[in-house]
């Protein structure tokens, strides 16, 4: 279990440092073996690290490919990192480091956004393009591991927890309505996108989202169970 938070910026100011570090944080207990940051212009991002499969330095987080201008915060596990790894190594890819973060970095760069239907596992990742300057975050199929964000005309915000995001500041505390229904309707669940906050929303499961640095948002839902 790791944790991840960002901020990105559509009126291409700095993010802000302090809320990031706050945020950051917060999500100590998820990640006690590394702390790290990364700023791009108008992206920033937070890790916290429980290390389990590569526990050297090369997979600590915020992860930058230099190479292929790419930068990701990861919470999860990929299951069939391995196979994908060596599918990858055949294309021409080369590896710094043993574990399945650099597996999303390489396959969002072989596949684009499709790499997600190749993923089997739990996770919550945001990989930052520096080329185009866009963000790219994606949920599992299941919605096992949790991502929430907070959206404006200024700024996106995202984090593992609602209680990273609130610990940036700037979250408006008004209750959502529907959200309250289904907290007392349903045994306490509330269903994504919903969160009990308005201004909080999840990412739903089996959906990524791409947040063009112009403030341009695209949602896309990548599986369905078949019934």
């Amino acid at each position: 279990m790791c944790g991840i938070c960002g901020e990105l910026r559509f009126d291409r100011a700095a993010p802000d440092g302090e809320a990031l570090r706050r945020m950051t944080a917060r999500l100590s207990r998820r990640g006690p073996d590394h702390e790290g940051a990364y700023q791009d212009g108008p992206l920033a991002f937070g890790h916290r690290r429980l290390a389990i499969i590569d526990l050297s330095a090369h997979a600590d987080q915020p992860m930058l490919d230099e190479a292929l201008n790419l930068a990701l915060v990861f919470n999860g596990t990929i299951y069939n990192y391995r196979e994908l790894r060596d599918e990858l190594l055949e294309m021409g890819y080369t590896f710094f480091s043993e574990g399945d973060s650099e597996v999303i970095l390489k396959a969002y760069h072989a596949w684009g956004a499709n790499c997600v239907k190749r993923f089997y596992g739990m996770f919550a990742f945001a990989i930052w393009d520096r080329r185009d300057q866009s963000l790219f975050l994606a949920r599992d199929r299941l919605g096992i591991k949790p991502l929430y964000y907070t959206l404006d005309s200024a700024r996106l915000r995202f984090a593992s927890t609602l209680q990273a995001l609130l610990a940036g500041d700037g979250v408006s505390k008004r209750l959502d309505p529907v959200a309250l229904h289904h907290h007392f309707t349903l045994h306490s669940v509330v269903p994504a996108p919903h969160t009990i906050l308005q201004a909080v929303k999840k990412l739903p499961q089996a959906h990524t989202v791409h947040f063009a640095v112009s403030g341009e948002v695209t949602l896309h839902r990548y599986w369905q169970l078949d019934a």
